[in-house]
């Protein structure tokens, strides 16, 4: 049975187009948008017209009437906030799939400003990224990063507490200190944790928006449902719905 993903579609611009064409009959795609304006789409895609499509995408996730939600281009305070709500969590934790210019694909979190921020946290963050990496097939191993060199020690008080922080998730979890060598670690490893998630933010802005790289969507790794989030940013976002149908077979019996 083909999955069904739902789509978030604040209008019908040229990235939803361009991604219902893509994705053909990969999955049923069902997009959310506002009323009025399922006239705009192509015939052979299912629209849902609500008032407040962020919510009626979170109640189809939640209610089962689709396998997987992607944000799309609906607004990522309202969507996330409606998410948090049915998820009854605070706070979302949230893993990017991303890919180095030349092609190296990696899992990275937190990219969330208020994410990733304590030891335990992190440790969550590697034990749920490295079933994702596998499960994808990407490289073995997990990548700790931290806020300088060995040989920095000293310098400054915050990136000592960054060595000590990502030499205590390694040793908890297996995974290695590679200390400051993010162009290292996304090339050798299948999935890399930043220091806290204002420098992951930082990391997928300077691959994604500055640098040559591509996000493929950063599904939200601490609810049991699935759903991926995106940026406003990308070109489309066929990537996104693919990594939502992927996770969504995985999870089928």
């Amino acid at each position: 049975m083909p999955v069904t993903v739902g789509l978030g579609a604040a209008s019908p611009d040229a990235r939803i187009l361009a991604t219902a064409r893509a994705v053909g009959r990969e999955v049923d795609l069902i997009l959310f948008s506002h009323p009025g304006t399922a006239c705009l789409f192509p015939d052979a895609v299912t629209v849902v017209e609500a008032e407040e499509p962020e919510v009626a995408l979170i109640e189809a996730l939640y209610a089962g009437r689709i396998d997987a939600a992607v944000r799309g281009t609906l607004p990522a305070s309202s969507t996330l906030k409606a998410l948090k709500q049915a998820a009854g969590l605070d706070r979302l934790e949230r893993i990017a799939l991303l890919e180095t210019a030349d092609g190296h694909l990696f899992l990275l979190a937190p990219v969330g400003v208020d994410e990733g921020w304590t030891v335990e946290e992190k440790v969550r963050f590697v034990r749920v990224g490295r079933d994702i990496a596998r499960s994808f097939g990407l490289a073995e191993g997990v990548a700790v990063l931290s806020g300088g060199r060995l040989g920095d020690l000293g310098r400054h008080p915050v990136v000592d507490r960054t060595m000590a922080d990502a030499e205590l998730v390694a040793r908890l979890t297996g995974a290695e200190h590679t200390e400051i060598l993010i162009e290292e670690a996304a090339r050798r490893y299948g999935m890399v944790v930043a220091p806290d998630g204002v420098s992951g933010n930082l990391i997928f802005r300077t691959l994604v928006l500055l640098g040559a790289g591509a996000g493929h969507g950063a599904p939200v790794v601490n609810i049991d449902r699935i759903f991926v989030d995106t940026s406003r940013a990308s070109a489309d976002y066929t990537n996104a719905i693919m990594l939502a149908k992927s996770l969504a077979e995985s999870k089928k019996p």
